[in-house]
């Protein structure tokens, strides 16, 4: 779609009354085809969020230069989004949204729907039914649970976010042989079927009729018994058969699911090991083990590219990003080290948020605070030609830390320490190196992590 026809899409009544009446209370976030991720009204300013339908449109304005094409909003909805600080806070945490991230490609929507179908039928058997929606995400299905659905009994006793996670996460584990079968039936390898538990502080999904960020989609919501007829015909812009009943839940009605979920699992805040599953025909679920033999070395490389992924991560939100940054930046630096340091801190100016400063040799520039790196048209940190996927840091950073200790909780200690830092100090390219990394560059693993 051409900006213009994205203009006059978010300017249809029915588009800017459900992504307001979903999103608010949420902390929104905006993908934009600049390829920016946006989540502050500006640099210094506060949190972007919509408590009104006109706010689409003053949105829409304020970015106009960027064109804004996908909204998200956060899974947890907060007492007060005023300020900054207010999204930093869990405390400030007044609900969470339980979601199921089901992702594969359009062509096995089929499968994705079988897989959905099998949570919703677990979800039946729990006692959860009237509060469960689905929405189509435009490669996958995002099967949520109302976050009202908890009572003001259970509320008071467990942080929405361990309520979410856990409930996630023991469905995910319950349903898994189930979602195997299916998984194991995907005929794509470039993008594979899989189901994650992807429940985190700060995580955000697309928000009810978004378009989608690359494909001319929009996320429509439907409820578990219209899983039978749903095509992704229903997703086309043209079309929008969305069903506005995603706000119809029964409170209480998964109170004991609740419960039972945060015995099991234990909750977000207190795991010790995984903070999410992932079940797909590859990799059926992560596990862990206390004692391996291994030979495989992890160092400064791995622990650069962990910091520098989890100081993205804190600054934006965007996880996968965040991979692709930290990979970056550790292949950088070890390049760096041989071709003279200086160059590292070479570059001077003021210190942003996440921005397209420049174009350099017909390649687009990113700035994360005063520090630049290339990124693709695809929206993928690179070096050369060369784009750092996801999966690339999976297999060269997450799979070689998981051999000394679970990448998981590696990952975790890694964004709890440097959410001690000022935020000027994640915009500082220098400070970050100097202040947070070399610290700990050759301890992480044993101080911050084993001890």
């Amino acid at each position: 779609m051409e900006f213009n026809e994205i203009i006059e899409y978010y300017s249809k009544p029915v588009v800017k009354k459900e992504i307001t009446e979903y999103s608010r209370g949420r902390w929104v976030a905006i993908h934009t085809l600049s390829g920016h991720f946006l989540r502050y009204w500006s640099r210094t300013g506060p949190p972007l969020r919509l408590s009104k339908e006109e706010y689409v449109d003053r949105l829409m304005q304020r970015f106009k230069g960027l064109k804004p094409r996908t909204f998200y909003a956060s899974i947890n909805v907060y007492s007060r989004i005023v300020d900054r600080e207010d999204v930093e806070k869990p405390e400030n945490i007044a609900y969470t949204t339980p979601v199921w991230d089901i992702d594969g490609s359009l062509e096995e929507w089929l499968k994705i729907i079988d897989v959905a179908r099998v949570i919703v039928d677990e979800l039946e058997r729990e006692g959860v039914v009237k509060s469960v929606y689905l929405k189509w995400s435009g490669r996958g299905v995002h099967v949520q649970l109302h976050e009202r659905a908890f009572s003001k009994d259970i509320l008071p006793k467990y942080h929405p976010l361990d309520i979410a996670y856990s409930i996630v996460e023991y469905i995910v584990k319950k349903s898994m042989n189930k979602i195997l079968e299916i998984a194991k039936k995907s005929e794509n390898t470039e993008r594979q079927l899989k189901v994650e538990n992807e429940i985190d502080l700060k995580r955000v999904f697309t928000a009810p009729l978004s378009l989608h960020k690359t494909l001319d989609y929009a996320v429509v919501c439907f409820k578990p018994e219209e899983l039978e007829d749903f095509t992704p015909e229903w997703a086309k812009p043209e079309v929008l058969k969305h069903n506005p009943d995603w706000r119809k839940y029964v409170e209480g009605e998964a109170d004991e699911l609740a419960v039972k979920a945060v015995t099991e699992i234990g909750g977000y805040f207190k795991k010790v090991g995984e903070i999410r599953t992932v079940i797909a025909a590859v990799k059926p679920t992560i596990t862990r083990k206390t004692s391996r033999k291994t030979t495989v070395k992890v160092g400064r490389f791995q622990v650069m590219a962990l910091l520098q992924a989890a100081r993205y991560y804190l600054l934006t939100g965007d996880l996968e990003k965040a991979k692709s940054f930290g990979l970056n930046r550790a292949i950088f630096y070890a390049w760096a080290k041989y071709h003279g340091r200086e160059r590292v801190f070479k570059r001077r100016r003021v210190v942003r948020e996440i921005e397209t400063a420049t174009v350099e040799k017909g390649k687009k520039l990113v700035y994360v605070g005063d520090e630049g790196a290339f990124i693709s048209e695809r929206g993928w940190f690179k070096i050369g030609d060369k784009e750092q996927l996801p999966s690339d840091y999976d297999r060269e950073i997450a799979r070689k830390i998981d051999t000394i200790v679970p990448y998981d909780l590696a990952w975790r200690k890694a964004v709890e320490y440097l959410r001690r830092f000022p935020r000027k100090v994640l915009l500082s390219q220098r400070r970050f190196y100097e202040e947070a990394y070399k610290r700990v560059r050759d301890s992480f693993f044993d101080e911050i992590v084993k001890g």
